[in-house]
């Protein structure tokens, strides 16, 4: 009996031990960030803890296997949720966006939030959030991944010349402990007018080593390079005491046909890393990321300035508008001085999203999501832009891949254009305060603009379609011009609308006093009478001529009467006579929305005769008449 329980004790302890020994050496797979090893260890544990399926998540978290990190941060945030740090509740919302779960993800985000007291930030939810962002954006990204994209990796692109400098894992034989994926090296290729990369070739072999090179930035002239390398030789601890492959941002120089001069950068740390350079229009700031002691989150931007002499500044932390708690990496600057860079920590679709912020005097402006056209629910990151081409690439690893990461092309939709100016048919000078009007096909406005005193008009325009500009004034006859645009959008000339106004365009229509009127003989009504007489419908023809030939003109009917009488008797009498006008108009094809009738009484005489017995009665008959007012 003694001989077995002293065997049982052996065998426990041995167990024991072997357990100990099996989480150490995991421990020590995942301090190196060798996740895929230190998983299928941590896996083999059948007593698992808080710590282990933190771990364990971990692993699968920064090698994009969302379901098996979700599967393990599910159970520990929900068996431990009295001592889980909230920055695992923030993951497991980010795992579950990752496997497209995005309504549970939203409820954990939001108890993230709440574990963190962050109470001023708004109950977004994913889908409706990228609903409304994506009905803002115009323009959106058309993607394309690569035909080089493979079973290894490949990232990281950049400008340099006429040529694409890319990160890959295509040829280095050593492998990486964090994803099992061949070590980083750079390369170059030449694209093609589709943005495909041909001729791929080894970059400078002055560059690329046995470990990481990555993520690399070239000034204008082609002369200077910045780069991200690690620091980790194999069998060697860096001054950390670890072995942990920080990464650090190297220059190098082009000369006599060859890249040298290769030298860290003075801010670099064997305790942190430095990684991820960008260098700003004028090349005087050098952009990056780093895990640096002292920052808002676990990768936050720093920018250093480049001085006259070669020396840097201090490091500047970017501040909080762009940094957050997670991680901020991969910036980018565009020419236009746009700030563009890869986030889990604002708001996104899931895991790293590109972000956009403009560079300003006085800073930075809110970072913009780039939606959905650019954005997975994966990791989007390394994004570079030609603004004037609006062309670029950047990499994912949206298939889910576990880790492998591909580099997709992108050009936004491109803007076209009709524009002009609206002037004087006889006068040819410009017409201010014109409404110009976009229309399409179906004769619908898609859109309206009253032009300033340059007169000059411009609307957005698509390819293989039909519009028609039309151009409308006061007093003026509007004008109308079709147009089509051909496949590229080009209708290869401005637009100028010429509008002729109706007293250029007919003799009978006068300025008369102060009004713009159609002109005709006086029409007359029997006493006391408002029936339209023989001779007056000849005259009214000449109205009825007028309006037809001008079915978009609009005029008032007044009728005016002289003095004599009473006056209420008059205002009655007046407005017979104005509807009978009208309502032989009509008779005759006027629309009703053309003509207006309005009885004026005595009360706008045009001479001094105001009272009755003053005056002779040709002067009389001078305020007794019947006006076509031009409104429109």
């Amino acid at each position: 009996m003694k001989k077995i329980l002293l065997t049982l004790l052996i065998v426990t302890f041995s167990n024991q031990l072997l357990i100990s020994q099996n989480i150490k050496r995991a421990n020590s797979l995942f301090e190196r960030r060798a996740y895929i090893d230190a998983a299928e260890l941590y896996e083999q544990e059948e007593t698992k803890t808080q710590e282990i399926y933190e771990k364990l998540g971990d692993c699968y978290y920064f090698n994009s296997n969302m379901k098996e990190a979700s599967y393990n941060y599910k159970i520990l945030v929900n068996h431990y949720a009295k001592t889980v740090n909230p920055i695992y509740i923030y993951k497991y919302a980010q795992a579950l966006k990752g496997i497209g779960n995005f309504e549970e993800a939203d409820q954990w985000q939001q108890k993230y939030y709440e574990a963190t007291q962050q109470n001023n930030v708004e109950n977004l939810k994913t889908k409706a959030f990228f609903e409304t962002l994506n009905s803002t954006i115009d323009r959106p990204y058309i993607i394309k991944k690569l035909n080089i994209n493979a079973e290894y990796s490949n990232f990281g692109t950049a400008f340099y010349l006429d040529t694409i400098v890319f990160s890959s894992s295509r040829i280095n034989g050593n492998l990486y402990g964090w994803n099992k994926q061949p070590y980083l090296d750079l390369f170059k290729a030449t694209p093609n007018n589709l943005g495909e990369l041909e001729n791929i070739k080894p970059f400078s072999k002055n560059i690329n080593t046995k470990m990481h090179e990555s993520n690399a930035v070239f000034s204008k002239d082609g002369n200077t390079m910045y780069f991200t390398r690690n620091n980790f030789s194999k069998g060697k601890k860096g001054k950390d005491n670890q072995k942990i492959s920080h990464l650090k941002i190297y220059k190098a120089e082009f000369i006599n046909n060859e890249w040298t001069n290769i030298s860290e950068l003075p801010f670099n740390s064997n305790n942190y890393s430095i990684e991820h350079p960008a260098l700003s229009p004028n090349e005087q700031q050098l952009y990056f990321s780093s895990d640096m002691p002292g920052g808002v989150g676990s990768f936050d931007l720093y920018v250093v300035t480049i001085n006259t002499d070669g020396t840097y500044s201090s490091p500047k932390n970017l501040g909080t508008e762009i940094n957050t708690e997670l991680r901020e990496q991969f910036p980018f600057v565009s020419s236009k001085n746009t700030l563009y860079f890869a986030s889990d920590g604002h708001f996104g679709m899931g895991g790293l999203d590109i972000f956009k912020s403009e560079i300003n005097a006085t800073g930075y402006s809110k970072p913009i999501n780039l939606s959905t056209s650019i954005n997975s629910n994966l990791d989007d990151f390394s994004f570079i832009i030609q603004e004037e081409k609006e062309t670029g690439y950047f990499s994912s690893n949206r298939e889910n891949n576990q880790g492998i990461d591909h580099i997709y092309s992108f050009t936004r939709l491109k803007k076209f254009y009709v524009n002009g100016q609206v002037k004087n048919k006889t006068t040819n000078v410009l017409l201010p305060n014109t409404l110009v009007s976009l229309i399409d096909s179906n004769n619908k406005t898609i859109s309206e603009i009253t032009v300033g005193n340059d007169a000059a008009y411009e609307f957005e325009i698509n390819p293989n379609t039909s519009y028609s500009i039309r151009g409308s004034k006061k007093y003026y006859n509007p004008s109308t011009i079709e147009f089509s645009t051909d496949t590229e959008g080009n209708i290869n000339k401005d637009i100028i609308l010429l509008l002729e106004s109706y007293e250029d365009a007919e003799k009978k229509v006068v300025v008369e006093n102060g009004k713009i009127q159609i002109k005709i003989n006086p029409i007359y009504f029997d006493f006391n009478k408002w029936n339209i007489r023989e001779d007056a419908a000849l005259e009214l023809n000449n109205v009825v001529a007028i309006m037809k030939k001008y079915p978009n003109m609009i005029i008032e009917i007044g009728a005016h009467t002289d003095c004599r009488g009473p006056e209420e008797y008059n205002l009655n009498l007046s407005h017979k006579r104005a509807a009978s006008v009208l309502d032989y108009l009509v008779s005759q094809g006027i629309s009703t929305n053309n003509v207006k009738s309005i009885g004026y009484g005595e009360s706008q005489p045009l001479n001094h005769c105001i009272k009755e017995g003053i005056c002779k009665e040709k002067e009389y008959d001078i305020n007794r008449r019947c006006e076509f007012v031009i409104v429109n």
